[in-house]
């Protein structure tokens, strides 16, 4: 069977996690993260060589995270999810909302700003190109809230229950564009609530959790909307090959209960991280006021202690 007009045969036999995990690779994607990886660890070799540090937690998470999108696109995993719903969705819940997480706790911009050289006096490089782009108009539209939680919202209703999803399923590019879209998504959503890096947007940690909590909801309600389906509702996956021995409807319903899932898992680990980057940041800033105290000498104190004298001395 000719699936999807991939060129490739999907006659493929019934899912097991070993064969999903089976080397196969997309090439667009296997370049597009060694590339990825390459130049984030040229960042890193550049600024130990300077004598700079880099923390080794973002270099792993940010390696994780590559890794975890050449892991569903680059094995058999991306074969089967053309043809099997419930692969298909963890493939989507992963490259939109694991690999996105770990990336951005990489702190890939912050590493390339402290990487990169600085051009010449009124001469613009690598370094002030990402510098105007991270400060442009385009840049505040796309990570502010109003835009980026009815984008993650739309990317599931908007896809999967419309003929826009059949149509990029069926072409290769098409199929590419789409999981580019769930990981662009992924990042413009997770950048201004979790990462690093800076942005145009960085609201207070509060918002940043009420942000979270105002898309998660809508990716459990879609997920419950394919469970209690009674009928398949994506064309795409409505005739999965008899090779599979699967039945579309199960299928699906595996598809939403992953989708349901994946609400909840990341968020929490979001929620963790919101909570020690918050903690981290009071530190900073109790360090910063002891050091501006030892410098001025606790004047702040010393004007309280006179104030309390003369306050004293009237009474007498």
């Amino acid at each position: 069977m000719d699936h999807s007009g991939h060129g490739m045969t999907m006659d493929l036999p019934p899912f097991t996690l070993g064969r999903g995990l089976e080397w196969s690779t997309d090439p667009f994607f296997l370049v597009a993260c060694l590339v990825g990886l390459a130049l984030y660890g040229w960042g890193v070799v550049r600024l130990v060589r300077r004598g700079d540090k880099w923390p080794v937690g973002r270099t792993v998470a940010f390696v994780i995270g590559v890794l975890s999108i050449m892991l569903m696109m680059c094995t058999q995993l991306n074969d089967y999810g053309m043809v099997m719903f419930s692969v298909h969705m963890v493939q989507h819940m992963v490259i939109s909302m694991v690999s996105p997480i770990l990336i951005l706790l990489g702190a890939p911009i912050t590493l390339a700003l402290r990487a990169l050289p600085t051009a010449g006096r009124g001469r613009k490089g690598p370094r002030e190109l990402l510098l105007m782009f991270l400060h442009s108009r385009y840049m505040r539209i796309v990570t502010h809230p109003a835009f980026t939680i009815p984008l993650f919202i739309a990317s599931l209703y908007g896809l999967y229950f419309t003929p826009l999803f059949d149509t990029l399923m069926g072409s290769k590019p098409g199929h590419i564009a789409m999981m580019v879209h769930f990981l662009a998504v992924g990042l413009v959503f997770f950048w201004p609530i979790m990462g690093v890096d800076p942005g145009p947007h960085r609201p207070g940690y509060l918002m940043r959790m009420l942000e979270l909590f105002a898309g998660m909801p809508f990716h459990a309600f879609f997920g419950i909307a394919l469970m209690m389906a009674s009928e398949p509702m994506v064309e795409t996956f409505k005739n999965p090959p008899a090779s599979l021995g699967i039945e579309a409807l199960s299928d699906q319903n595996a598809a939403g209960g992953i989708a349901w899932a994946f609400s909840e898992i990341p968020s929490v680990l979001v929620l963790i991280a919101l909570l020690f980057q918050w903690y981290a940041s009071e530190q900073r800033q109790a360090k910063r006021q002891d050091r501006a105290a030892d410098r001025d000498g606790d004047k702040e104190l010393e004007a309280y202690n006179a104030y309390l004298s003369s306050l004293h001395a009237r009474g007498n």
